[in-house]
């Protein structure tokens, strides 16, 4: 199982952070270690002083796929999820100016939350899926499907170009904006059509 994320991949996210909007998916990756699910708690880790919370939708992969056309995409994946992308935004940065890769900042430990993740006709429509996150019961982000740049299906058509998608890996689609930096203590929880899916407590 491997974990693909999407940077950018909404316009008011893209712009809060003085990013180019893309013109093709910005795509990076995460180690099945940076899972954290079953509303676990969340370590600050000592490497960094400026972690920041994204939340994102995620969709699971449901069969093997390589060079899938948009056509076809949606019969790649059969559930939906909520997570959090959690970032080391100072090493970002650090990198950024550099022109150095991600990694450290987006594939350590436990960075990826990840909801129960559920059958997509449980939705009444998968593309018009409103979303949130409460940061100690206060909501600092929302979005809708119906928001992104790139939908499930070009994603799995771009992303399989390049990258065989097996069934059980994770596609982390992107976060709208609102992100913003932890605190020990912090509460999270996520919301899928107004149904809390997910809490982790920030220690």
């Amino acid at each position: 199982m491997k974990i693909i994320a999407v940077g950018r991949n909404y316009i008011d996210h893209a712009k809060e952070l003085n990013n180019p909007v893309p013109e093709k998916p910005v795509i990076f990756m995460k180690p099945d270690t940076a899972l954290l699910k079953e509303n676990k708690d969340f370590y600050y880790p000592e490497f960094s002083k400026d972690i920041h919370y994204e939340v994102e939708v995620v969709i699971r992969i449901c069969k093997e796929g390589k060079h899938v056309a948009k056509k076809f995409a949606s019969n790649y994946y059969d559930a939906i999820g909520l997570g959090i992308d959690f970032t080391a935004r100072d090493i970002q940065q650090q990198h950024k100016e550099k022109g150095l890769p991600w990694e450290l900042a987006k594939a350590f430990d436990h960075s990826a939350v990840c909801s129960e993740l559920f059958p997509k006709e449980n939705f009444s429509d998968i593309n018009n899926l409103p979303f949130s996150l409460k940061k100690n019961q206060e909501v600092v982000q929302e979005g809708n499907t119906g928001s992104l740049i790139f939908d499930y299906d070009t994603l799995i058509s771009f992303i399989s170009s390049y990258i065989t998608l097996r069934k059980g890996d994770l596609i982390y689609t992107g976060t709208p904006a609102g992100v913003g930096s932890i605190t020990i203590g912090d509460k999270f929880e996520g919301f899928l059509e107004n149904k809390n899916v997910f809490t982790c407590i920030i220690k």
